[in-house]
């Protein structure tokens, strides 16, 4: 399959990225292999990309807002069916064990993993993922629509929800990146 790696964090301008043949990945038990539709471009892999952030992993592939199909189930795979269009989003797994975790607060686990920085992302033919990791998409959304969703979107709805604003209420926003715009 074709991917693109991190091989020499830096400047984008000077080529940070690498476009690579990789043999086609195999999921794992309970992992659910996705055949890539489109991927979006987070801040967070240009960070990657230009090494603000090390990369975790040899030549990682980024990519963390990642639409596709199931094409390939792993052993023990039973929330998705082939053909089925999922996402992929940053938070890749949690330990599902420690204080934040256990109160429902997974976005702090204090020994998580992400996708395209821990482990192979979406700027490639194929992901794999655990299948628990893996968000049903609507068909309302094209793919590239919904992309963005996988990240600015999870982030601005959690927040938002979080908020507990009240009908009428009044939020106020620092910053207004994407997440932002998108709860506005």
């Amino acid at each position: 399959m074709r991917a693109w790696v991190v091989r020499h964090p830096g400047p984008i301008d000077g080529a940070p990225l690498a476009f690579v043949e990789r043999p086609v990945p195999t999921p794992a038990p309970r992992e659910v292999r996705v055949r890539v539709l489109s991927c979006g471009v987070c801040r967070t892999d240009l960070h990657l990309a230009e090494g603000d952030l090390g990369p975790h992993a040899q030549d990682v592939v980024p990519g963390h807002e990642v639409v596709g199909v199931v094409d390939e189930l792993g052993a023990c795979a039973s929330l998705f069916a082939l053909g089925d269009r999922v996402g992929i989003a940053w938070l890749r797994r949690t330990c599902g064990s420690c204080r934040f975790c256990q109160r429902g607060d997974e976005n702090l686990c204090v020994d998580p993993h992400f996708t395209g920085w821990d482990a192979d992302g979406g700027y490639a033919e194929h992901a794999v993922v655990d299948e628990r990791y893996a968000y049903s998409l609507p068909d309302v959304f094209g793919d590239e629509e919904v992309a963005p969703l996988l990240c600015a979107g999870i982030i601005g709805f959690r927040a938002l929800r979080r908020a507990a604003l009240p009908p009428g209420g009044r939020l106020g926003i620092y910053g207004f990146g994407g997440s932002a715009h998108l709860a506005a």
